[in-house]
């Protein structure tokens, strides 16, 4: 069975083709910004990506006819139950209406199902997209009604890690509880109590640790203050909230390599930073732990910032009395999307309806 996977990011797509659950190629098609330019939107730019994606597929020498299902990755939609989502209009339509947000991640499905269209196929998917939400009533509240907390996060590499983690240490998803911890440009940090995600912070708005590109959760009236400032406008402030937060503010970078080589030359100011960064996760850790009642069977690490030894340390050295730490550097979207295809293709699974 064979199962395309797609990924859109803001300047790429990630195409990869898998044969009965193993990878047979990959690539990632990276645009130059002056081929986006063109495009007023994230949705303009649907027919542009799918000729990039048919060059990809007949370089690939990829017929269309041997594909068994198509599986994107799913974008901003309303909040729903983690799980493998067939494709379906009331979906296409939030998505390319952008009604939920306006992100690369929305043209995912619509990607996937003109593929499936062309090839035949009707099994189109998309997999536990950033807008799962399981959180438990008490993770919603905050001290203003109006307010209430929201749960947007890397559902799709945290769900997929956990997964793995709980069959690390002989045990099902279900049957477990974990603190997962997702480091890339953005931190975010996860309870997943027996397959439920109850507590996250909202990464998307930059809440929890600040990180590489995101400022991270900010004193309430400073930054109230700060909008009324007349400094900044409203796009100004959520740029600087996500985007242009965190290393990239304090240090003028977002790559932890950078970092490190300025503190190996004696920078002072980018040691502090590092090091505060590796304290805020580890405090939202802790944060997790007690959400669990102290009793997480791991603490697993993910994404990209994993790949640093003298980072992992820090942390490590703050949370040891939560429990067993596993670490999976980088992230493995692509196998997780087909994955998740896979679990419906073979019947481990139903297909869910969005709605």
């Amino acid at each position: 069975m064979k199962v395309l996977a797609l990924n859109p990011g803001s300047t790429s797509t990630k195409v990869a083709l898998f044969s009965d659950g193993l990878q047979e190629w990959s690539e990632t098609q990276r645009y130059d910004a002056g081929a986006l330019r063109q495009f007023d939107g994230i949705i303009e730019q649907e027919e542009f990506r799918l000729a990039e994606i048919l060059k990809c597929l007949e370089a690939h020498e990829t017929p269309l006819s041997q594909l068994r299902a198509v599986v994107g990755r799913g974008g901003l939609l309303k909040p729903i139950a983690s799980g493998t989502y067939e494709v379906n209009d009331a979906m296409l339509q939030d998505l390319r209406s952008c009604r939920y947000g306006s992100h690369a991640s929305n043209l995912g499905a619509l990607l996937a199902v003109r593929i499936a269209g062309k090839a035949g196929c009707r099994s189109v998917y998309i997999v536990d997209p950033v807008v799962v939400d399981e959180l438990s009533p008490l993770a919603r509240f905050s001290g203003i009604p109006e307010i209430e907390n929201r749960s947007i996060f890397h559902a799709l590499n945290q769900k997929y890690v956990a997964r793995r983690a709980a069959s690390e240490i002989g045990r099902t998803y279900e049957e477990c509880r974990l603190i997962v911890v997702h480091m890339g440009g953005g931190i975010s940090v996860g309870a997943h109590d027996k397959g439920r995600v109850v507590d996250v912070n909202n990464a998307l708005d930059g809440e929890g640790p600040f990180s590489p590109e995101r400022a991270g959760s900010l004193p309430a009236g400073g930054l109230v203050r700060l909008c009324f400032s007349g400094k900044y406008d409203l796009p100004e402030l959520l740029r600087m909230i996500s985007g242009r937060g965190g290393l990239v503010a304090h240090l003028g970078t977002n790559d932890l390599r950078e970092v490190q080589r300025r503190m190996d030359e004696g920078d002072d100011r980018a040691k502090l930073v590092f090091e505060a960064m590796a304290y805020q996760i580890a405090k939202e850790i802790g944060a997790c732990a007690a959400v669990l009642e102290g009793k997480a069977d791991a603490v697993v690490f993910t994404g990209g910032l994993a790949y640093s030894e003298r980072f992992l340390s820090l942390i490590r050295g703050r949370i040891s009395f939560v429990g067993p730490v596993i670490i999976y550097p980088g992230e493995d979207e692509m196998k997780a999307l087909a994955e998740g295809a896979y679990r419906i293709l073979r019947g481990d699974e139903m297909a869910k309806t969005y709605s």
